[in-house]
């Protein structure tokens, strides 16, 4: 068979494993409504803390859903993380360790050439979409999509509906019409959101494209992933919220940045529509909920001006400390998730995966050609007190970023370890004592931290983690 039918004969027979419905299920499947979030950080919140940021709609969904607190993207930055939501796969085993536009071309004027790695989720891959659909279910992506050009955008993924997606990480602009070169230089738009207004914003017609999808799909089960832009770069809030936010702000406020809070704000008016249509359209208790971040915040600046702050975790987008990669995560799943419950068990973007498919009554395919690295994390969705039956999560980004240089992590229940890659250096920190990571213990702990060395270099070994090689060419 030529290298297309062989793909797709091997698609074809994981996804009819993964269609065959688990066992007992009577109930109808739920509909699925997956708000992914550009860059939010774990404090931008109200319900997570937020000082400036006004979040209501989003705080009255925490009080009655499921609110993690130790919720963590797969990786630092965006494309990888978004890949493992679809696939249920690490990114490391991926080989999809950093955003589309740097994968190919890696920076050789460091001590380490990161690798070259994947640029495309590849066709061979099971998404999501694709899982859910074989079960009868249509589905829809609106907003960023930014794991692949157009012979991988998500009509080829399993996605009925495609509104907005591109291979760009961000657009040019957030106001009508969406397109220009003023914010990174290459001509940018966003397709399929023709016929607008003068001053009409990114994040109000993502949401309204949204809900007329919503409309269209209801009648059967539907997976719809809503993927905003906002808060990423560039900041561009509306006018009148920036004034509002500049006369708010003080200055012993975590949040300086009244642009960004004007975007969150935006942010949360549009959820609450989003959460107002499915209680007006009668599916509100028939539809699973989830809101998250594809990483942490992006502390560093914007046109002058520091974006946002993770106070009282550190750093930020890029890094692997903890304001790089815990994010916000709720979950409502009506008649299942207790209003108002926290979980402070640890969770991951690889988990989604097998999660919403035990949801829908689906039954993930695993196993050899295609593993999945994330665990379904139903238990916690009826009891927030329970735990699942794994010790440790781990991060692979052997690549630089403005917070980091090359770096791997392990989080082992309350430990957490970094190991840089330039010098090998670890990094050791007790997350229950001190979740600003501030104090190393490695050199007072040097067997438990070798020995979690040992664990992260083996999982590497398990995935085929692609690792930075030395530069010959470097000259400090």
């Amino acid at each position: 068979m030529n290298s297309i039918t062989r793909r797709d004969a091997i698609k074809t027979m994981l996804m009819g494993a993964a269609a065959l419905p688990l066992a007992g299920r009577a109930a109808p499947p739920p509909n699925f409504v997956f708000i992914l979030v550009d860059d939010l950080g774990w404090s931008d919140l109200g319900c997570y803390g937020a000082d400036v940021h006004k979040t209501p709609n989003i705080d009255r969904f925490a009080q009655g859903c499921l609110r993690f607190t130790d919720a963590y993207a797969a990786s630092p930055v965006c494309s990888p993380t978004r890949a493992s939501i679809l696939t249920g796969r690490h990114p490391a085993r991926l080989h999809m360790t950093v955003w589309r536009e740097s994968s190919q071309d890696p920076p050789h004027d460091r001590p380490l050439i990161p690798p070259v790695t994947v640029a495309d989720l590849p066709h061979e891959e099971i998404t999501i979409a694709e899982a859910l659909k074989s079960a009868g279910y249509k589905t829809a992506h609106i907003g960023k999509w930014h794991l692949g050009d157009a012979a991988f955008y998500p009509e080829t993924q399993g996605y009925d509906i495609d509104i907005g997606a591109t291979h760009w990480g961000a657009p040019n602009s957030y106001f009508f019409p969406y397109r220009g070169s003023e914010s990174y230089g290459d001509f940018r738009y966003v397709p399929h959101l023709e016929f607008g207004e003068p001053g009409e914003y990114l994040t109000d017609r993502l949401t309204s494209e949204a809900i007329r999808c919503i409309d269209f799909m209801k009648g059967g089960p539907f997976y719809l992933q809503l993927a905003f832009h906002t808060v990423h770069t560039p900041i561009q809030g509306k006018p009148d919220y920036v004034d509002e936010f500049q006369h708010a702000i003080e200055p012993g406020d975590h949040h300086q940045n009244a642009g960004y809070a004007a975007m969150v704000k935006s942010l949360d008016e549009n959820v609450g529509r989003l959460l107002a249509h499915l209680e007006s359209s009668g599916l509100a208790d028939d539809t699973v909920v989830v809101l998250f971040s594809d990483n942490g915040g992006f502390i560093n600046q914007h046109k002058g001006q520091r974006v946002t702050d993770n106070s009282p975790l550190r750093s930020g987008k890029g890094s692997l400390y903890e304001g790089g990669v815990r994010v916000p995560l709720m979950v409502r799943w009506p008649g299942v998730t207790p209003a108002g419950a926290v979980c402070h068990e640890p969770v991951s973007s690889i988990d989604f995966y097998p999660t919403l498919l035990e949801v829908a009554g689906v039954a993930p395919s695993s196993g050899p050609p295609r593993e999945i690295d994330g665990l379904s994390i139903t238990p916690l969705l009826r009891d927030p007190s329970a735990r699942l039956r794994r010790e440790a999560l781990f991060w692979h980004y052997p690549h630089y970023y403005p917070t980091t240089s090359p770096v791997g992590a392990i989080r082992k229940r309350e430990w957490k370890l970094l190991e840089y890659f330039e010098d090998g250096r670890v990094e050791l920190y007790n997350l229950n004592d001190d979740l600003g990571e501030t104090n190393d213990l490695a050199e007072r702990r040097t067997v438990f931290a070798e020995e979690l060395r040992t664990e992260l270099h083996a999982w590497r070994a398990s995935v085929n983690a692609q690792m930075p090689e030395l530069n010959p060419g470097y000259k400090p």
